[in-house]
């Protein structure tokens, strides 16, 4: 069996600038960790492949600092990893990130599963995992929580809606977004840092890719941030004063001032 896992490097505090012109998060200089979510999608690809045998490859696009994120993901486990790094993948939307990791898995040939994280810290959409399934024509199963069975030709899930969960079956090849309800994440031994540190990270750039150039970053994005600032500070709240029976008719009253009643 092999497994793709999707990974992002993503800032590791909230104090970070926004590039005027484009919007994008400006990440030069930062400190940078493994998106947490795609910790869930590595250790439970590092349990399929206990369980069944295989391989694991971890691919990610980001600056050439995203190096450090590929060698963590090589010291929980992984066997390669590759990175997708060239100054033209900058200031690409979810649709553009998505179209370059699909260059990347079609240069990686034949799999079996694609693991995402549900979603990133920085961006929080969820978008890539299903685009990225839809750009490679592969089925693909969100908020899974739970692998149940695997078989030869496919896989059975367990994902959570609103108000139940779903056991959903698919056939390989496919892309899985998982939660955080999935397993819970290994730490890396001394032993496997060490091996990390000498295995080598693949990096691709356009050339490698031979995809089509004007869907790459910026140019090939879809969508454009405009303006980006913190949400307004919320009024503070009014501490109601007296025994219960005067704060409930004191709330009540102000209830129906505001029409809320």
């Amino acid at each position: 069996m092999k497994i793709i896992v999707c990974i992002k490097q993503v800032p590791g505090t909230t104090e970070v600038d926004i590039d005027p012109e484009t919007g994008t998060l400006m990440r030069e200089g930062i400190e940078a960790v493994i998106n947490p979510l795609d910790l869930y999608a590595i250790e439970e690809a590092l349990q399929l492949k206990e369980k069944y045998g295989g391989s694991v490859v971890t691919l990610s696009m980001g600056p050439p600092q995203a190096e450090q994120a590929m060698r963590e993901a090589l010291a929980l486990g992984c066997d390669e990893a590759y990175l997708l790094t060239d100054r033209a993948f900058a200031g690409a939307d979810t649709w553009a990130t998505a179209y370059t990791l699909a260059c990347g898995i079609r240069n990686l040939g034949v799999y079996d599963i694609i693991l995402c994280g549900l979603k990133t810290t920085d961006g929080d959409t969820a978008q890539v995992g299903p685009e990225l399934a839809e750009e490679l024509g592969i089925p693909h199963v969100s908020y899974v929580g739970k692998i149940v069975t695997v078989a030869d030709g496919g896989i059975t899930v367990e994902r959570a809606l609103e108000d139940m969960y779903e056991t959903v079956e698919a056939s390989f090849p496919l892309l899985l977004t998982v939660t955080k309800e999935i397993n819970i994440p290994r730490l890396p031994s001394f032993r496997r840092k060490l091996q990390a540190r000498k295995m080598p990270i693949t990096r691709w750039g356009v050339t490698e890719l031979n995809g089509d150039s004007q869907r790459y970053g910026l140019d090939g994005s879809a969508t454009r941030v405009i303006k980006v600032f913190p949400p307004p500070a919320r009024p503070g709240g009014e501490l109601l004063e007296g025994d219960p029976i005067t704060q409930s008719r004191t709330l009540i009253q102000k209830l129906q001032e505001r029409k809320v009643l």
